[in-house]
């Protein structure tokens, strides 16, 4: 019986030490994270939350919505489902054949949408799929995410991670932390596609300056967000635009004016901090089976914030009923429009004025 047990244990030490798997970790060293107080304080503010188009799909990752209030939105199972003003109706635009992530309507009403397996797309009202870029610099996209459209058609959007894909939803990325995200620009008129910023943690949400003069990108694995300056004295560089965010930030947008809001999937989870600076550790939890590893909080987490980076608005609802992980939020209308990965709707919240 001691025998049977010892060896048990060397099977299993063996197992998590040696079982190959497909991440090489890197140590790096995780900021501690700001308590949940003052302009973080937590509150139901999102419990207000109505939830449109119940059983439609799964994972409405992102929305777009144009002038009349027409709501588009991706599923998991590679749709991307019409919602008439008010969700009322709904009708499939398309089925991409893949994983529809971030989404924009371009100045003719084409919607433009990164997808995971895809690449970058454009949509016609028709249904008619464009391919518009798979690569850049001679890299393959390997998990197309988010973007934002200027005023001259150019196309700014985030290559999450070159080396791992949509089918894991981020988790290696994560724990390897290795770098592999992109910021890049597409012109639709020379179908060229260039590099901004490489070597990025997870490059999530795209979002431009009213003013076009820079590009926001959120960086998943750095708890942080970039400007990247498009024109000025500081064209071609970067600099933090909020670090060491509470929560782990996913998609962003700005709303034209005076506000970025920034999606926050949940909160930062102390375990997964403790382990930045322990790779082998990290490499062997992934061994472990899913239910033993780090989990995301129930958490529903959104931040408005201003043109300087100072946090505004502050919008959250913890908890098992929570809208939660929110993974993108769009102002239209007087209203925020929130996605998800998980849930089987979207949420539409009423903007205080």
């Amino acid at each position: 019986m001691i025998k049977t047990l010892v060896f048990a244990l060397v099977a299993l030490l063996a197992y998590l030490l040696l079982w190959p798997v497909p991440i090489e970790p890197v140590a790096w060293e995780a900021p501690e994270a700001p308590a949940l107080e003052d302009r973080f304080a937590v509150n139901d503010r999102l419990a207000a939350v109505q939830r449109v188009g119940r059983g439609v799909g799964v994972g409405p990752e992102d929305v777009a919505i144009d002038g009349q209030g027409n709501v588009f939105v991706g599923y998991e199972d590679g749709r991307i489902v019409h919602f008439s003003p008010g969700g009322g109706t709904h009708a499939l635009l398309v089925d991409t054949g893949g994983r529809p992530l971030g989404m924009a309507l371009d100045a003719d009403g084409r919607l433009v949408v990164c997808d995971g397996y895809k690449g970058l797309l454009r949509v016609s009202m028709d249904g008619v799929i464009e391919v518009l870029a798979t690569a850049a610099g001679g890299v393959p996209f390997g998990f197309t995410n988010d973007l934002d459209i200027a005023a001259d058609g150019a196309i700014y959007f985030s290559d999450a991670s070159s080396r791992f894909g949509p089918a894991r939803k981020a988790r290696d990325d994560l724990l390897e932390h290795r770098g592999h995200g992109r910021l890049m620009v597409h012109d639709p008129a020379t179908g060229a596609t260039t590099v901004l910023l490489d070597g990025l943690q997870f490059a999530n949400g795209v979002a431009l300056a009213p003013d076009g003069g820079s590009v926001l990108v959120a960086q998943t694995g750095a708890y942080d967000v970039l400007r990247y300056w498009l024109r000025g004295p500081k064209a071609g560089t970067h600099e933090t635009f909020i670090g060491n965010l509470p929560g782990i930030p996913d998609g962003l947008s700005s709303n034209g004016r005076d506000t970025y809001w920034l999606a926050l999937f949940t909160v930062r989870n102390p375990m997964l901090d403790a382990l930045s600076g322990w790779p082998r550790v990290r490499e062997m939890a992934y061994r472990l089976p899913q239910f033993l590893q780090p989990q995301p909080a129930r958490h529903a987490f959104v931040l408005g914030l201003s043109l300087e980076g100072d946090v505004t608005h502050n919008l959250q609802h913890p908890g098992a009923d929570s809208f939660s992980p929110v993974t993108s939020a769009t102002e239209a209308g007087g209203r925020l429009y929130l996605g998800s990965l998980e849930r089987d709707a979207y949420g539409v919240l009423a903007l205080e004025e």
